[in-house]
């Protein structure tokens, strides 16, 4: 487990674990390339940004958890879902094509709510453990 921190530009943070156990191959390429810059665009309660991270599916689904954090392969992006996005069904988070889950939100769901589309975003390791 390893937790980082997402900073929004001038809104605030959102720590999260990254768990290696559900797609080692996606989490390694990741955390190798940290920090991350870039902007966050918003789809419905799912926040995502491109990443230079280049991985294959690995273990993916479409149906998320509240908080979990997952790296879409189309789009090269690290997406954090935290509600319904304009493809769920029953208000469930669902992403629009599958993901590698790569972990969860541990604290600052209610910045999450407040990122808009544009705005800058670091992806920065914070902890490293087991």
């Amino acid at each position: 487990m390893v937790l980082v921190l997402l900073e929004f530009k001038g809104l605030g943070s959102v720590k999260a674990e990254f768990v290696g156990s559900l797609n080692p191959k996606t989490v390694t390429a990741i955390l190798k390339r940290l920090p991350i810059e870039s902007k966050a665009m918003r789809w419905g309660d799912e926040v995502y940004f491109e990443t230079p991270v280049s991985v294959g599916e690995e273990n993916t689904k479409t149906i998320m958890e509240v908080g979990e954090l997952a790296y879409w392969p189309p789009g090269r992006a690290i997406a954090i879902f935290f509600g319904p996005t304009p493809v769920s069904r029953s208000g469930e988070p669902r992403a629009y094509s599958p993901c590698n889950p790569i972990g969860k939100v541990v604290e600052g769901f209610d910045v999450l709510k407040k990122v808009k589309s544009g705005m800058p975003v670091k992806v920065m390791m914070l902890r490293e453990g087991t």
